[in-house]
């Protein structure tokens, strides 16, 4: 598509060439029917031109003849605009009066029971002609009497009659024209002035178009507009929170390896330095693991939404993700469990991140549940598919089961290092790939269990 096209002048052709056609098929149409009606007429004056002519064919002893005076000829052929030439011929003596290039029917079969009409040349003129059969009682000899006529008179009432008619309709369509692109400027004027308004907003403003500005015809274009500037405003306002909150999180865990590093420096023997080497460790852990949250959090935010969800087998990417956890969960003695049926089940989803999904869950699991405990992580088929991941752990207080969705938000007294965003991506994974999530008490001793259903 022409990205230049005006909107203007694709209306206005769009409005003007169906009126100009219309235009050429009425005039086209008025031709054919005025020729008819002009032809009619004409042709009546004709036949009493030419049945003039059969009142002076007389019969004397068997013969025919022709008595025409030079008056009554004169008469005949007077015309202002048209020539009238005629030809009265007889079957047995030929040409009785006249001129004898009148051309005649050339149709052998011409049904002479009425007028026969026709055009032809003569003279290098274009004429109309009409030819007739007399029957005389007093002699059985045919006679033909044939009447030519230049089209003059024809032409010159058609011009008239076309003119009279495609005149005022040419008119109309100037007038059209004019009103059409008078109409077409005032009607878009709202569409400039909204154009101007959004023109003149700053990049930081992005508010709602207000439909006052619009038609009702451009309603869908600016609740597009609006939608989308709303969800630019909410990835806008998803960043600035994350970068706040990441901020806020990554100078505590800074703060204090410049706190211990300064401590190790003023240390000069080196068993005096490994407490404060080990706090910089633990600090380096924790900052580390801060920062594989956060940017698992950042690829499943919202303004993310431009994944391509592939089929991805759910029982083989959950049972590899509880073998790469099994080394973690044997430190502390668990058990870590796991079913699935024995054929594949595909889901839509993004791989990397359901891996991060179950990772979150198992290193929930494994961190602030009891040692030597169990975890059961299984897969159900029926009636949709459904990820649960159980434990045996303390489990989370019913008051606190929507707060631990929050981010950075970790329950009062808990165990743990975390940095309370494992649940949120969770949650963030589990939207971007439109599942149910559900959080229950485990029949486990009491401990936790989370659902997260698929809905296919």
């Amino acid at each position: 598509m022409n990205r230049n096209r005006s909107l203007k002048t694709e209306m206005f052709f769009r409005l003007v060439i169906p009126l100009i056609l219309f235009v050429i098929f009425d005039a086209v149409l008025s031709y054919f029917v005025t020729l008819h009606y002009v032809d009619e007429a004409y042709d009546r004056w004709l036949l009493d031109s030419a049945r003039s002519l059969t009142q002076e064919i007389k019969v004397r002893d068997g013969q025919v003849f022709v008595e025409l005076p030079t008056a009554a000829l004169e008469i005949f052929k007077w015309d202002e605009q048209d020539k009238t030439y005629f030809k009265i011929i007889s079957s047995e003596q030929e040409i009785l009066a006249g001129d004898n290039l009148v051309p005649e029917p050339l149709n052998p079969e011409t049904d002479w029971s009425h007028p026969a009409y026709f055009n032809d040349r003569m003279y290098g003129e274009p004429v109309r002609v009409v030819s007739m059969l007399i029957a005389l009682n007093e002699t059985p000899e045919k006679v033909f009497v044939h009447v030519a006529e230049t089209l003059n008179k024809r032409r010159s009432m058609m011009t008239d009659i076309l003119l009279a008619d495609l005149v005022p309709q040419l008119l109309l369509i100037l007038l059209t024209v004019v009103f059409l692109l008078a109409g077409l400027k005032k009607g878009l004027m709202p569409l400039h002035l909204l154009a101007n308004k959004i023109a003149q907003r700053s990049s930081r403003d992005l508010s709602p178009i207000p439909e006052t500005l619009v038609f009702l015809e451009v309603r869908t274009l600016t609740d597009t507009i609006n939608e989308l500037l709303e969800a630019h405003t909410q990835a806008i306002a998803t960043q600035q929170r994350f970068i706040v909150n990441a901020a806020h999180q990554l100078r505590t865990p800074l703060a204090g390896l410049k706190l211990q590093a300064e401590r190790a420096l003023r240390e000069q023997d080196l068993s005096a330095m490994q407490p404060a080497l080990r706090q910089i460790q633990n600090s380096a852990d924790r900052m580390s693991h801060l920062t594989s949250q956060l940017l698992v959090l950042a690829r499943s935010e919202p303004i993310s939404g431009g994944y391509e969800l592939l089929p991805v087998d759910l029982c083989k990417l959950a049972r590899n993700t509880c073998l790469d956890w099994v080394p973690k969960a044997l430190e502390r003695n668990m058990e870590l469990s796991f079913e699935c049926p024995e054929e594949s089940l595909y889901i839509q989803g993004d791989e990397i991140l359901l891996r991060e999904l179950l990772a979150n869950l198992l290193d929930n699991a494994i961190s602030y549940g009891y040692d030597n405990g169990n975890i059961l992580v299984k897969i159900h088929r029926q009636p949709v598919p459904c990820l649960t991941v159980e434990d045996d752990g303390p489990g989370i207080p019913e008051n606190e089961m929507d707060r631990v969705f929050e981010r950075f938000y970790r329950i009062p007294g808990s165990l743990g290092n975390g940095c309370g965003l494992g649940l949120a991506i969770v949650k963030e994974i589990a939207e971007l790939h439109k599942a149910r999530f559900e959080l229950s008490k485990s029949s486990m001793k009491g401990g936790t269990r989370i659902d997260l259903i698929f809905e296919m």
